[in-house]
């Protein structure tokens, strides 16, 4: 709750409106001049009462300037006050608190004295309740300036019985964090027992602390230096973790790092997926708060505090972390006799539901281990648009590829392409040409070596579709134009602005492009970009017969903030090209357009390079693959692709680095669907 709520909620605190001083008063002066004296005495206002300073006084306690507070002689001054405040509230920073006028009491006796009470609102959390109290403030008129009211100073105006050598503290008590959910409200991320290793400087002496810290960084290969720098810089008493290592993991072994003198390992539980690799990068990790956390949370975060580091566990790191437990004391000097001011008790926090498949995702992060360039496999349910895996390979090096790569998707593109084509007026069976080159603005264009010579020249839009033929669709640029290309995509769900609630990135189409451009992007290249997760999309889209939307996360305590934490998260979602395209009227998917997509994508299957997936366990596969040419002339290399679908499943597989989209990712996509199919 904010004071400015509470003020309305409560008009008994309402502040009073400020006197004016001076002119008001010195136009009465002027007018009394033409009255006898003794009805100038009858007539006299009366002096103004204490309101201003009180709130002047209140104004001074939130802001710590109290230079226009006026005091009580031997009560302090205007930095004594402000000294008191910083240190007594040193302890709960950076809370403020809000400090309103409640009873204001001045006796019939005594006109020059006062009392009022002042009603102070600390907003602590984001629970229900603040934590609220009153004080007493005495206050006498001045002697010389009946106007002037000044303000007996004492510790207790800012806390109830406050003592000069008392201060506050705060501690917390972390509530129990939320888990992460998989399909089915299977327990995918949960307290798991875990050993953090590193080094205690109470074990060994300075020398032995330097040798630990050495030959423990050593062992981990870590940055030695950098870890014997912060063995060296941290207390004399400290225990400076290196690793935190699940236990049953074989992949340390702890017992011989123990063997170092100094070196210590404490048991811990912090949560965890069920193994290190598990969608970790979209996932993200949780540990004690960075610096940066602590300032941005403005008190709800505290050192110390476990809170989401990256990816959905920072970006719902609210909805998951809870509310934690807080106790405010007052603590004196010999920190004996301490007072409790508040105590609430933590609130736990809130499972994150998520459509990820456990056994798929594992399945999927099993087929990529032994890839060594960057490498994705990804699977969305086309009837309902969930995500059910979503693997990137450890080539990656911790970036999500599947979900944020930005790569040319090469021939997987020319779904959208055949769409535009259809949508010009082609079928499937209209005849396009395929020569073995086409040139556009003296840029020469070719199939793929090895192309099917019987599949050359004037052929059917399928035969060109299910043989790739780079030359055809090239060469039928005109009846598709870019604009066209751009729509296509679109009505497949390769856009390039989608909120998906966690960072994402589909793809990208540029609507400026033509000549040599333009006939790149009819094959899927050039500017052309999209990420696993996109060209999964598409073929969710021809599977559903309508434009799919992926979700992974499910009925999340509001959207969390994607964009923010994505641009603190090197894993987040990556800046899209300056050349992006804005968003475009979206042109509906129909019904009769998918059937024509997937019988197209099915004579890939059954007459073109992707015949290997006809017994492909779990029932008929409608397919296509994908190369994409990058770097420079003398060392071309290829993006490989291959996505499709099989019943209500949409895959998409992504090499960084391959031969072709057949024969690198289509065996790879073998394994998968033979997985899914169980």
């Amino acid at each position: 709750m904010t004071l400015d709520r509470a003020r309305d909620d409560a008009p008994a605190l309402r502040r009073r409106p400020r006197r004016r001083r001076g002119p008001a008063v010195l136009g009465l002066v002027g007018a009394a001049t033409l009255v006898v004296v003794g009805t100038l005495s009858a007539c006299s206002p009366k002096p103004p009462g204490p309101q201003e300073a009180l709130e002047t006084l209140t104004q001074a306690i939130e802001s710590g300037d109290f230079g226009a507070v006026e005091f009580v002689a031997g009560s302090g001054d205007a930095a004594a006050a402000a000294e008191l405040r910083t240190t007594t509230f040193e302890g709960i920073q950076p809370w403020v608190p809000q400090v309103a006028v409640g009873e204001v009491t001045e006796p019939e006796d005594d006109p020059d004295a006062a009392t009022a009470s002042l009603a102070y609102t600390w907003d602590v959390d984001d629970g229900p309740v603040d934590w609220t109290y009153t004080t007493q403030v005495s206050l006498a008129r001045d002697a010389e300036d009946a106007e002037v009211w000044r303000v007996a100073w004492t510790p207790g105006v800012l806390v109830p019985d406050l003592q000069p050598t008392e201060t506050l503290r705060v501690t917390r008590q972390q509530a129990e964090r939320g888990r992460v959910l998989g399909a089915g409200d299977q327990v995918i991320v949960e307290p798991r027992a875990v050993r953090r290793v590193g080094v205690d400087k109470t074990l060994v002496d300075a020398a032995g602390q330097e040798a630990a810290a050495r030959a423990l960084a050593a062992a981990l290969t870590m940055d030695v230096d950098a870890y014997v720098q912060r063995v060296a810089s941290a207390g004399p008493k400290a225990f400076v973790e290196a690793i935190v290592v699940r236990d049953g993991d074989t992949q340390y072994d702890v017992d011989a790092l123990l063997a170092t003198p100094g070196v210590r390992a404490v048991a811990d539980t912090i949560p965890l997926a069920p193994t290190r690799r598990f969608a970790r990068p979209i996932l993200g990790t949780v540990g004690s708060a960075t610096a940066e956390i602590v300032e941005k949370s403005q008190g709800a975060i505290a050192a110390g505090d476990l809170t989401g580091l990256s990816g959905l566990q920072r970006q719902y790191d609210a909805q998951l972390r809870g509310r934690p437990g807080l106790t405010i004391e007052a603590v004196p000097a010999d920190g004996v006799a301490v007072r409790q001011l508040f105590r609430s008790d933590p609130a736990p926090g809130t499972d994150l539901r998520t459509t990820l498949d456990p056994r798929l995702q594992d399945g999927a992060e099993t087929i990529l281990a032994d890839v060594g360039p960057a490498s994705a496999i990804v699977a969305i349910r086309p009837s309902s648009g969930e995500v059910l895996a979503a693997a990137s390979g450890p080539g990656g090096d911790g970036m999500s590829t599947a979900t944020l790569g930005q790569y040319a998707p090469g021939s997987t593109f020319k779904v959208a392409s055949a769409l535009a084509l259809l949508r010009s007026g082609l079928t499937a069976d209209s005849t396009v040409s395929c020569p073995p080159t086409t040139t556009v603005d003296g840029r020469q264009f070719s199939n793929f070596p090895d192309y099917p010579s019987d599949a050359l020249g004037d052929v059917p839009l399928r035969t060109a579709f299910a043989q790739s033929c780079n030359t055809a669709f090239i060469s039928a640029r005109d009846q598709a134009p870019q604009s066209a290309l751009v729509d296509a995509a679109g009505s497949l769900g390769l856009v390039p602005d989608a909120d998906l609630g966690f960072a994402a990135f589909l793809g990208a189409v540029p609507s400026d492009s033509d000549g040599t451009d333009h006939a790149a992007s009819m094959i899927g290249q050039g500017r052309v970009l999209a990420s696993p997760l996109g060209m999964a999309t598409v073929a969710a889209s021809v599977a559903a017969g309508a434009t799919v939307t992926p979700h992974l996360v499910v009925d999340a305590e509001g959207d969390g903030d994607a964009a923010d934490e994505a641009a603190d998260d090197p894993s987040g979602a990556p800046t899209p090209a300056e050349d992006t395209p804005t968003a475009r009227p979206h042109v509906p998917l129909t019904g009769p357009e998918s059937e024509s997509l997937r019988a197209l994508m099915r004579a890939v299957v059954t007459e073109g390079g992707g015949s290997f997936l006809q017994d492909a366990p779990g029932g008929e596969v409608m397919a296509k693959s994908g190369t994409a040419q990058f770097g420079d002339a003398a060392n071309l290399q290829n993006h490989v692709w291959m996505i499709a679908i099989q019943g209500d499943l949409a895959v998409a597989v992504f090499v960084d680095v391959g031969d072709y989209g057949s024969t690198t990712a289509g065996p790879l996509l073998e394994q998968f669907l033979a997985t899914a199919a169980g």
